[in-house]
This record gives structure tokens, C-alpha cells and sequence, in this order.
């Protein structure tokens, strides 16, 4: 998928600020057994195609209103994904303006995962 410029322009911006990993860190992180909370933040329809097992779904357009019911421990690790790891990056940028200090951006999301041998829905 090509990507306007201006989209580019923040999404690199926001992962300035956002930790990232990729599918390999990420199954290092289950490997060692590190605990988090892997977070869903495609939308409603992607979510419903298929997803993570066990993966919360806090999409983008509500993550910042609804994550502190959901997470209110702001140190928690939160592993973020979407389809690529764009919108996971703009979602880590704004949760970390919300004070969580943990948000991890899957870069390579979904496509990756799907292909990782993690177990799917």
C-alpha cells in the first residue's frame, strides 16, 4: 500500500518517541515469558477477520478514550499492532502523552504476525 506523504511525515514523527520490535523480538518477549498486554488497534472489521488469540481490541479511532478503563496500570507493557505498524506507532505516540511509559509498536503488525506461528482467531 502507498502512503500519502503527509501520513508518512507523522507516523515517523510519532516513532520518534515510540519503542518499536518486530515479530522476532516480540516472540523473544512470549519466549521469556514477559508479561503484557498485546493490543489490537485495527478497526472493528479487520479485528473481526482475525486477530491474535488473547489479543485485546482497543482500535485507534477509541484506544485513547478506553484504554485506561481497560488498562489503568500505566506501566503495564502494552505490544501494539495493527496491519503494518503505522497506526500502531500514532497509537504508542499518544499513549505515551497519556503517561504510559510501556508502549511497544509491532512494526510489521498483523502481515507479520500472521505469518509467525502465533496462535490466531
Amino acid at each position: 500500500m502507498k502512503h500519502a506523504p503527509g501520513f508518512l511525515a507523522i507516523v515517523n514523527d510519532a516513532k520518534s518517541r515510540v519503542a518499536e520490535t518486530d515479530i522476532d523480538g516480540y516472540k523473544k518477549m512470549l519466549a521469556d515469558g514477559l508479561p503484557h498486554v498485546l493490543v489490537d488497534v485495527r478497526e472493528d472489521n479487520e479485528f473481526a477477520a482475525g486477530h491474535v488469540k488473547g489479543a485485546v481490541h482497543l482500535s485507534k479511532g477509541v484506544i485513547e478514550r478506553d484504554v485506561e478503563a481497560r488498562v489503568p496500570e500505566k506501566d503495564t507493557v502494552l505490544v501494539l499492532y495493527c496491519g503494518g505498524g503505522f497506526r500502531s506507532a500514532l497509537v504508542g505516540d499518544n499513549l505515551g502523552k497519556m503517561g504510559y511509559t510501556n508502549a511497544i509498536s509491532l512494526d510489521g503488525g498483523w502481515r507479520a504476525l500472521k505469518e509467525s506461528g502465533v496462535e490466531l482467531e
